[in-house]
Order: structure tokens, then C-alpha cells, then sequence
């Protein structure tokens, strides 16, 4: 039991303090970058895998989220100097162009993407079971269509928890809602999927 005239200890706080440094750091950083191109090299460094697993995502043609994703850097260079820096992480801004592109890559392309099964499940199977590959192909598409019919929202927070693997503080952020608006969201969404596979047949979610 702590003594009542104890100091509350600073070590819970770590992780906080530890984000607060990093959140300094890329502060500095970003405010650099709006001069110095090598600064911005390192945003590019941080950044492009994760918003080109968004772009892939979204378009399902390597070439094509290649393409686009040095745009996104392309223009995010170009205005970085009109960026203003809000609290929210500098990566935010980089998924609302990347938002943007992607949007107006699919009203060129009048098309549904093809998105890569491999994002979701691994691409490996037992040897010698071909029925079992083709039940769980079955099944990943299944999964994938339900996904696709979901709302662009629901989508996008599936592809940051699931693809780059963002807490919901994180996404929240990102989204400019709450952790508490986005863990209901979620919750929400894995319901209406669940709902969705169920009338597929599907009953192997849980």
C-alpha cells in the first residue's frame, strides 16, 4: 500500500512519455522537411511501406499501388510547406492523399480492384491437400467481398488494424474520431461481417 504522503511513481506514464518524445521528434522533423529534402527522405523511409500496403490494398495491381504511392510522396513533397502541423501524426495526412489518388484511380479505371488474398491470410498450405486450398480460397474471397461491400469508413479501419496493424488510438487519429468511437466502430463492423458470412455459409468466424 503506498504511504499517503508517497510521490506517485513516474513509471506508468513510460509509455506515454516515450510516444510524447517520438511525437517531438517527428514534429522537429516534419518542420524541417518543409526545407530540407533530406528530412523528408526520412518521412519517405518511415512511411512509404505502410501507405503503400494501403495503396495494394486498395487497387490489388503492384504496379499501379507502386505508381501511386510515389505520388502520394510526390505531392506531400510539393505542399509541405503549406502542412500544418495539428496533432495529428504527420502519417494521417499522408493516408488522406493516399485516400484521394486511390478514389480517383478507381473513377479512371471504372473497375473493382482484384485485392491480393495474401494481405489477409497466409499464401501457404499442406502439401498434397488441393480440397483444402480450395475450401480456404472459397472462403478468403467470401471474406473479402463482404469486406468490399462494407462503407468506405468500416473499410479503411479494417485496413488499418488489419494491414498496418494500428491500435485503435492510432486509427482514431487518423480517422479524427475517439479510441472509445473507433473500438465501438469496430465492434460494430465485426458484427455486420459476422452477419454477412453467416448468410455465405461461412461459420468459421469468431
Amino acid at each position: 500500500m503506498r504511504r499517503p504522503d508517497a510521490k506517485s511513481s513516474p513509471e506508468p506514464d513510460g509509455a506515454a512519455s516515450s510516444l510524447a518524445d517520438e511525437q517531438a521528434v517527428e514534429a522537429q522533423l516534419v518542420e524541417r522537411a518543409k526545407s530540407d529534402p533530406l528530412a523528408f527522405s526520412e518521412l519517405y523511409e518511415r512511411y512509404v511501406d505502410r501507405i503503400y500496403a494501403y495503396v495494394y490494398y486498395r487497387t490489388g495491381d503492384p504496379r499501379d499501388a507502386e505508381d501511386l504511392t510515389a505520388r502520394v510522396f510526390y505531392r506531400a513533397l510539393a505542399h509541405m510547406p503549406e502542412f500544418n502541423q495539428t496533432g495529428a501524426p504527420f502519417v494521417a495526412w499522408l493516408y488522406r492523399i493516399a485516400h484521394n489518388l486511390v478514389a480517383n484511380w478507381h473513377r479512371d479505371k471504372t473497375r473493382h480492384p482484384e485485392v491480393p488474398l495474401d494481405l489477409w491470410a497466409p499464401a501457404s498450405a499442406p502439401d498434397g491437400a488441393p480440397h483444402t486450398q480450395a475450401i480456404r480460397s472459397e472462403t478468403q474471397n467470401n471474406l473479402l467481398d463482404a469486406i468490399r461491400n462494407l462503407p468506405w469508413e468500416r473499410q479503411q479501419l479494417l485496413i488499418l488494424k488489419f494491414v498496418d496493424g494500428l491500435s485503435n488510438l492510432e486509427i482514431g487519429n487518423i480517422l479524427g474520431r475517439s479510441e472509445g468511437a473507433i473500438k465501438s466502430l469496430y465492434h460494430r463492423t465485426l458484427l455486420s461481417l459476422r452477419e454477412e458470412l453467416e448468410k455465405r455459409g461461412i461459420f468459421e468466424w469468431e
